[in-house]
């Protein structure tokens, strides 16, 4: 056997190889154990399995067509070198694919959990609800959240590029188990919900725009504060989005995940796309006070004014913190009164439905319902989420009722989900072959 034959059939062998393992990665839908108030929705179920099954066949075939060229006069006369390369190419397309399995069987796997797995079905509809808009003006992707270790929450959007190539289907929200279960857990859900929000809208391109226009107006000692609230507007739009959709109960979460010793809270990182925890805080509030009006904003700003004193800064840096407070307010207007295009130009506060989140609603609905699981049922869970954490506010929700309360109406939004649910279309027969 001459070196080019031998080489022509290791690399045949290797290619069947790849075939014969990536034959092995069966549809979720036979291979995950879950009870039905865990599962995922129809929609999307059905758009990771079409995505995932698209793309393997189109491996498989570019492989097959691999193994026939390899047999052919032209694979024949072709160096080892040159075959070797192509096959590479197909090993790293294998790699992505293998990859891309990962990152969905990631965030389907907790759903076999005991409990978690309910959970989850329930923050799967509060997510679907944290990503609606007032009036509902464009098609939202499908939502599946899952749990994992770590301090922070994360997102990735739909429709954002897969490693290996391909638009993710699904947005995929990862949540720290360490957040559960507590109305904590909304602040984070929220949050990266509202990143997949701004992606839709289309949002900070043209911020970004009207945000530098005010850098260059302003005055000379508050350029740098309009230059970071541009270089942080991303991480600001979700929180504001945050508060706008839970309230209060934003805010309390931000401050749980942000507690860190001094250090961390008053260092500013030159590429950090995240405010500084201290102002991060603080601008929060000032969002909330904005968006619902109430004493008890200004209290939580001392509060924190208390754990964090500024005593014992460097000149240069209460400059600038004096600077970003300063700029707050007419930051804070830009933000809500931008003008959104995919609204039709309305302003982008006008994408919430304020008036049922107001404290003094909120506050009605807990007094009026004693707190009672079947009066928060049936509101929407950002609504219902946004009732607890005003409750927890105004000190008349202990954390041992909270986690309690929360576990329950995860568990029946999970269930109900699962029960009126509308089937989605099956997986297409041709692209289950």
């Amino acid at each position: 056997m001459t070196l080019a034959s031998f080489a022509a059939t290791t690399l045949a062998l290797e290619t069947r190889a790849l075939l014969t393992r990536l034959a092995r990665l069966q549809p979720f839908a036979l291979v995950m154990p879950m009870v039905g108030a865990a599962r995922v929705s129809d929609m999307a179920s059905a758009a990771i399995e079409c995505y995932l099954i698209r793309r393997q066949r189109s491996l498989k075939t570019q492989m097959r067509a691999y193994l026939a060229w390899l047999a052919s006069p032209q694979g024949r006369r072709a160096t080892p070198e040159t075959a070797q390369r192509r096959f590479a190419y197909l090993k790293l397309r294998f790699n992505a694919a293998i990859t891309q399995f990962d990152i969905f069987s990631d965030a389907l796997t907790g759903r076999a959990e005991v409990g978690n797995g309910v959970w989850l079905g329930g923050l799967d509809k509060a997510a679907e609800d944290a990503l609606s808009l007032e009036p509902q003006r464009l098609a939202l992707p499908p939502v599946i959240t899952y749990l994992d270790q770590g301090h922070g929450a994360a997102i990735r959007r739909a429709r954002t590029r897969l490693p290996g190539g391909g638009d993710n289907p699904v947005a995929i929200v990862r949540l720290p188990r360490e957040r559960m279960i507590g109305s904590g857990i909304a602040s984070s859900l929220v949050h990266e919900t509202g990143h997949q929000a701004a992606a839709l809208l289309d949002l900070l391109p043209s911020l970004r725009l009207e945000l530098q226009e005010r850098h260059r107006a302003s005055a000379p000692a508050d350029q740098p504060a309009w230059h970071l609230w541009e270089r942080w507007i991303s991480e600001i739009a979700a929180d504001f989005w945050a508060v706008a959709k839970v309230g209060v109960a934003a805010t309390q979460g931000l401050m749980n995940v942000v507690s860190l010793p001094r250090a961390f809270v008053f260092r500013i990182a030159g590429d950090d796309p995240h405010p500084f925890p201290w102002i991060r805080v603080k601008l929060s509030a000032a969002a909330g006070a904005l968006l619902y009006p109430d004493p008890q904003w200004r209290a939580l700003d001392s509060m924190w004014e208390a754990f964090y004193p500024r005593t014992g800064l460097d000149a240069t840096r209460r400059a600038l913190l004096e600077s970003l407070e300063r700029t707050i307010a007419p930051f804070l207007r830009v933000l809500a009164e931008h003008r959104v295009a995919r609204l039709q130009g309305l302003q982008f506060v006008r994408a919430f439905d304020l008036a049922s989140r107001k404290p003094e609603r909120l506050r009605r609905i807990w007094r009026e319902s004693r707190g009672g699981i079947p009066v928060l049922e049936t509101l929407a869970p950002t609504i219902a989420f946004a009732v607890i954490g005003q409750a927890k506010q105004d000190r008349r929700l202990s954390p041992e009722r909270e986690s309690a309360l929360v576990a329950e109406l995860l568990t029946r939004w999970g269930l109900r989900r699962a029960l009126t649910e509308q089937p989605a279309q099956r997986v297409p027969r041709a692209l289950a072959a």
